[in-house]
């Protein structure tokens, strides 16, 4: 069958279930309960403090086929994915499902856990490095579930996403079970997409490496969701959050770009008090942030809020005024660390406040305008943040498809060539984000509109912005690099890509050696 996009999808796809086609951003209605673990107790004098992971694992006992979750606020720096499964594999566990929010190169002994058969399925909302490679190249069985951060939270609540037991890394935590990410030795901030998992996982286990007297305060994940505590030599390495996508562009083209993407937003009139802004986590997403707040400062704006994946740049623009508050559910950077945990105008919030489609009200709905980049884009301006030219996956939504449809203008930055081809495309490889929530893509060459939106065309054609059409963009860009080969994949699908509402907005295939 075809979705909404026109992409052809199996009715039932083996490892993964009956489809539900993508039908539009806002299209499917919810027609499911909110889920909850079972009620417990504990009587005074009953203790939570366990001597080791091993220990974990026996009093739960956990057992074949039972899903494991962990959270990505460590991202390249996480301890805590490797040691537990390393005592799966020590007891002779198989046929673990494992819910990692994010998946990346520190992750690596996945594969072997896959190859031996303790881990056959994995459920995540971004993926990059080796694990990713193997999975492309058909290491799982089954294909992996990818998921937008929202459309995590929203799975875990409803439950599609069953979890009988999550590890919650935690920086800080007593030994009643009060857990912080703000204390400690490997403080890592906010704990944002831990938090529907110590909400709705059957068993919560806290992972720390730093225990302090009851009670801890701050508290962010509190006594009442944990099950057990145990200690460990480190959770993780805060030096491994600033990996990669989370560092500003110094590149001449990235900072064109981004600047371009201020004066969009200047023109299209909003920056004014009360403006509201989230940025993605490439690097000329977070440039923009720089621009942005020159011109706050010049035009004396104050902000509402900033959003989502929160950097030092925006800690910044708090401490001068520039924004009231800032909403994080991840700390980018180590200034954001240092803020969560003293300023009370700097709010930890969860996954699910932050972006799920399906509750009373996220925090991407009152967005005025979100930053994000892309490896593609094609000329019904849907966006692929999940897979490389080659077919490889790359990467994921993460909030990239939640925030673009909360937002009131969504832009898109990128450079017109990437990796010497065009990035604009008659057709996505991947479909990750719809079009009907993208309204202008940036470049260095131009801007493009979404005809979706000609008042915002017109508003940008009078401020003098280099206006063009999509298509005249894509035929510059093959005139500088030549027509792309189209990629050949094989048949198998390796991956299923939920739009945040659950459907099924495309798959990865199999890539060819």
């Amino acid at each position: 069958m075809k979705n909404r996009l026109n992409r052809e999808i199996p009715e039932n796809i083996e490892g993964y279930g009956k489809v539900r086609p993508f039908a539009g951003a806002f299209a499917t209605e919810p027609d499911m309960l909110r889920q909850a673990p079972a009620v417990k107790r504990i009587i005074p004098g009953e203790g939570k403090l366990l001597t080791s992971l091993e220990a974990v694992f026996k009093k739960i006992n956990i057992a074949d086929g039972m899903t494991l979750s962990f959270h990505h606020h460590f991202r390249n720096g996480d301890g805590v994915v490797n040691q537990v499964l390393a005592v799966a594999a020590k007891l002779g566990l198989k046929n673990l499902r494992v819910a990692l929010s994010s998946i990346f190169p520190v992750h690596q002994p996945l594969i072997e856990h896959i190859k031996s058969g303790v881990v056959t399925a994995l459920d995540t909302n971004y993926m990059s490095g080796p694990v990713a490679e193997a999975v492309s190249q058909g290491i799982l069985a089954q294909p992996v579930v990818l998921r937008t951060h929202g459309g995590r939270a929203r799975a875990i609540e409803c439950g599609q996403l069953k979890i009988d037991v999550a590890f919650i890394a935690a920086p800080a935590a007593d030994e009643y079970g009060n857990v912080n990410g703000v204390q400690g030795p490997t403080a890592c901030g906010s704990l944002g997409y831990a938090l529907p998992d110590a909400e709705y996982a059957d068993y919560v286990v806290a992972v720390t490496d730093y225990l302090v007297e009851y009670p801890l305060s701050p508290v962010s994940i509190p006594q009442t969701r944990v099950d057990y505590v145990v200690t460990v030599d480190q959770v993780g390495d805060p030096k491994g959050i600033v990996s990669g996508t989370t560092r500003i562009t110094k590149e001449p083209v990235g900072l064109k770009i981004a600047d371009t993407a201020a004066r969009v937003i200047q023109a299209a009139g909003l920056i004014k008090d009360g403006f509201s802004f989230q940025t993605g986590a490439g690097g000329a997403s977070l440039a923009t942030a720089h621009f942005v707040r020159k011109m706050m400062v010049e035009s004396k704006v104050t902000g509402s809020f900033a959003l989502g994946g929160i950097t030092g740049y925006m800690v910044e623009m708090l401490e001068q005024g520039l924004f009231k508050k800032l909403i994080d559910v991840q700390g980018f950077d180590l200034d954001a660390i240092r803020s969560i945990a003293a300023n009370p105008n700097h709010l930890e919030v969860s996954a699910g406040y932050y972006a799920s489609p399906y509750n009373k009200g996220c925090a991407v709905n009152k967005l005025d305008v979100v930053i994000l980049g892309a490896t593609e884009i094609d000329t019904d301006f849907n966006v692929n943040v999940v897979t490389a030219s080659g077919g490889l996956i790359m990467g994921g939504s993460g909030g990239h498809s939640d925030a673009a449809a909360g937002a009131k203008v969504t832009i898109v930055v990128a450079s017109l060539l990437r990796g010497r081809l065009p990035i604009i495309m008659d057709q996505v490889l991947t479909a990750t984000t719809p079009g009907e929530t993208i309204d202008v893509l940036v470049t260095e060459r131009g801007i493009a509109v979404n005809p979706r939106r000609p008042e915002l065309k017109e508003q940008l054609l009078s401020a003098g912005l280099p206006v063009k059409d999509i298509q005249e963009l894509k035929l510059l860009a093959e005139k500088i690099a030549g027509v792309p080969v189209p990629v050949v994949t094989g048949e198998r699908i390796v991956a299923v890509v939920e739009y945040r509402d659950g459907t099924v907005i495309d798959v990865v295939r199999q890539t060819r050696r």
